[in-house]
């Protein structure tokens, strides 16, 4: 067999182990399907408290389920952009009038991007908690969780702006960007 034909293979075998990822982001699709689940559980109780007047928990409760749609959003995200940027081509949306304005468009860099902003969102949302249940129980002092927390948080928050200047920067010195 000559080195051509052994390269050529070679090549067509990697490029179809891209196919491996495909259930990866089935995988992601039936996660949403639990966040569904516990998005539906905790609006319940939110009704149910509400209902029986209790409003202790309202807003903790409510930030629960931002913290869900947030996640789910950011698994959709890495399900479009991820299969459209590694595995192929989402053909069933292309006409669909639904069809996100961003699905097609997002490389691996604009999904580094959102996916940090998503986390940024989700790390607020926690700390948003930890704060009001230190504001409702005068008891409450800001522990190592809370700590940690917050250390995650600016840690998610320089990252963002890192890839974001990584990005900006990178842009500027692609060939054709440079001054004449």
């Amino acid at each position: 067999m000559s080195h051509n034909r052994i390269s050529t293979l070679l090549e067509k075998g990697l490029f179809a182990s891209r196919w491996l990822l495909a259930p990866l982001y089935v995988g992601l699709a039936l996660a949403l399907l639990l966040v569904l689940w516990q998005f539906g559980a905790t609006a319940i109780t939110l009704v149910v408290s509400t209902l029986s007047g209790e409003s202790h928990g309202f807003v903790l409760q409510l930030l629960a389920l931002l913290d869900l749609v947030l996640l789910a959003n950011l698994i959709l995200i890495v399900i479009f952009a991820g299969y459209e940027n590694f595995v192929s081509k989402i053909d069933a949306a292309k006409d669909d009038e639904d069809r996100p304005h961003w699905m097609g468009t997002i490389d691996f860099s604009g999904l580094k991007l959102k996916l940090i902003g998503s986390l940024v969102a989700i790390s607020v949302i926690e700390l948003l908690k930890d704060f009001i249940h230190l504001g409702e129980d005068p008891a409450a002092k800001i522990g190592d969780g809370t700590i940690w927390r917050i250390v995650i948080h600016l840690v998610f928050v320089v990252s963002g702006v890192m890839f974001a200047a990584m990005d900006f920067i990178s842009e500027k010195i692609k060939p054709g960007h440079g001054t004449d």
